[in-house]
Parts: C-alpha cells; sequence; structure tokens
C-alpha cells in the first residue's frame, strides 16, 4: 500500500494530475482525488495491472492503446495519441470529443483544479 501510495505522489509530480497538485502545491490532495476520480477503472504503482482500465504507469510519452494488458477499443487503437500533458488534460475534459467512440465510461472534469 505504502508502495503505490508513493508511486501516485510521484506520478503527481511528473505531471498525472500536475495542475491540481502544482496549483495547490498539495500532493496529499492529489493522492485523496485520485482513487476516488480514476482509481476505481485504474492502477498505478509496483502491482498496477489492466482492470476495467489500463494501468497508468509511465503514461507520458506512451501512445494511445500502448500497453499490451488490456484490450482497448478500436477508437483508443486508431486515435493516433501520444500521450502529454496537454493530450491527456483534453482527454480528461471531454474523452469522447478527443477520442470518438472510446469506452471509456467517463463525462470528463470540468474542473482545472481536478484535472
Amino acid at each position: 500500500m505504502k508502495t503505490a501510495v508513493l508511486t501516485l505522489i510521484l506520478a503527481l509530480n511528473a505531471g498525472l494530475l500536475a495542475p491540481l497538485a502544482h496549483a495547490a502545491g498539495d500532493a496529499e490532495a492529489g493522492a485523496k482525488l485520485f482513487p476516488r476520480i480514476c482509481g476505481g477503472c485504474h492502477q498505478v504503482g509496483d502491482s498496477a495491472r489492466a482492470s476495467f482500465g489500463p494501468q497508468l504507469n509511465n503514461l507520458f510519452g506512451r501512445p494511445s492503446a500502448g500497453t499490451t494488458d488490456y484490450q482497448y477499443s478500436d477508437a483508443m487503437k486508431s486515435a493516433g495519441l501520444v500521450w502529454t500533458r496537454e493530450t491527456l488534460t483534453a482527454y480528461l475534459e471531454a474523452p469522447k470529443k478527443v477520442v470518438p467512440g472510446t469506452r471509456m465510461i467517463f463525462w470528463g472534469l470540468s474542473d482545472p483544479q481536478k484535472i
């Protein structure tokens, strides 16, 4: 459990949820937000694996549909995205706008602080 929390905090500092962590300077708040909003489907950390969604370790620089342990939608496979802070921010705001046909069951975040 400690490893997962530490990995999440490192991910926050690396930019996974950077606007929240950096804007407020509060990685602890980000560590609480991730499980509530993302953690039901996604995992991070040493033992992370695909679940209802792909694991999010080493996300930045990875192409969309870029892990082998998750069955992606055809839409995500053909999206041609590379995950950066900008593409992830856009996707978190409006997943179905960025990748029409995605299977991700998430309406998006309108609050920039949460993104």
